[in-house]
């Protein structure tokens, strides 16, 4: 985590990649899972939830290990700016189920 005048932009669109690609492989990796017609007479409740919660555990795991490989990266001094990301991307995660499931 540079001080650089541009650091924080170059940061941010790293960080936007990061959620885009996460987004995106999850959402392939789980298009099978739910209904995708909620207006339906059988009950769509059960595989909804499952497909939510695997993508919550998932997106979970990615967002540690992703914090466990750039933590290993910068210097000790820019370790506690990391948690400005993880909240933004804990922030980021309702709107990616929002997304998920429209």
């Amino acid at each position: 985590m540079e001080q650089g005048k541009y650091s924080f932009w170059v940061w941010l669109f790293y960080f936007i990649l990061f959620e885009v690609v996460v987004y995106m492989g999850l959402s392939y990796l789980l298009s099978g899972l739910g209904e995708s017609n909620q207006l339906q007479a059988e009950n769509t409740v059960v595989p909804n939830w499952v497909k939510a919660v695997v993508f919550i555990l998932l997106y979970l795991l990615s967002l540690l290990i992703a914090i466990m490989v750039v933590s290993n990266m910068v210097p000790n001094k820019h370790r506690g700016q990391l948690m400005r990301w993880v909240y933004m991307a804990l922030l980021g995660l309702p709107v990616m189920l929002l997304l998920l499931f429209n």
